[in-house]
């Protein structure tokens, strides 16, 4: 039998479960099995020393990602770069720290055709905010503008945009009319906090990347669908993370990366119904 989970706080509401199960079974992995645990940064420590040798790996959500950093034996430049590892693999003992949020991003953008992007506005300046400086350095952004409440709190965003090669710039969201002249808008602001600038973004004609994934469409989402512009919800971010996770925990890179969709897809479905 072997192990992995997703830990987080608060946890319950995950769909990193529904996407790993789904890969598993798709790939014939019976012996293997993927729960999810409420677990805070205190208790992150002990967790892990509590593991046997049964466990691959782990998905870390918030807010675990950068207490992570000091807790495993290895860790990825890019985990590094960013400021967090959304995983942890196991293996022969010792912990290896990465993180797959870029990769999603990236992807989830690449999958819908946005391209050509040169200047981007993040909405937000959290860790969020960082996986998407570090993705859109990888899409060739040149100028990416941080759109914070209080510049203060962006340093971290922008300091990891820097370290990408990226021209940082940073504005304010009561000032986003003055912001909207970009290819790309990505939204990093949790679910509601970007329903009041959502007919501001749509009408500037910039694609839209909105983090969120439930419930979908977001203010924002649907406010860009109406005006005919180019929309990615979270959804596609989260499959792709997972996928490349799955590739890590497994060792293999044949992953159903289709079944996994469908998976996530229907119990959004469900959730939405209920």
């Amino acid at each position: 039998m072997s192990r992995a989970a997703v830990l987080g706080s608060p946890i319950v509401h995950s769909l990193s479960p529904v996407l790993h199960r789904a890969a598993y079974a798709a790939m014939g992995l019976d012996e293997w099995s993927y729960d999810a645990f409420e677990c805070d940064e205190q208790g992150l420590a002990g967790f892990l020393d509590g593991l046997g040798g049964e466990w691959a790996g782990l998905s870390l959500t918030m807010p675990l990602k950068r207490t992570a950093l000091g807790l495993v034996d290895t860790v990825s430049d890019l985990a590094v770069a960013v400021g967090g590892a959304n995983t942890i693999v196991l293996r022969d003992g010792r912990r290896q720290g990465d993180n797959t949020d870029v990769y999603g991003v990236v992807t989830a953008l690449n999958e819908a055709g946005v391209g050509g992007v040169g200047s981007a506005l993040v909405l937000g300046g959290g860790a969020t905010a960082a996986s998407a400086m570090a993705a859109l350095s990888q899409l060739g952004v040149g100028v990416a503008t941080l759109a914070v409440r209080d510049p203060a709190r962006a340093g971290e965003a922008a300091q990891v945009g820097e370290r990408f090669g990226l021209d940082v710039r940073i504005g304010t969201l009561d000032r986003l009319e003055d912001l909207l002249a970009v290819d790309l808008v990505v939204s990093t602001l949790p679910g509601g906090a970007a329903d009041a600038v959502a007919e501001r973004v749509a009408a500037s004609g910039a694609a839209v990347f909105d983090v969120v994934y439930a419930p979908w469409p977001t203010a924002l989402g649907a406010a860009v669908e109406k005006a005919g512009g180019v929309v990615v919800g979270g959804f596609p971010m989260l499959l792709h993370q997972a996928v490349r996770q799955v590739a890590m925990m497994t060792g293999r890179d044949d992953v159903p990366v289709e079944a996994m969709r469908a998976a996530g897809e229907a119990e959004l479905a469900r959730r939405a119904a209920a």
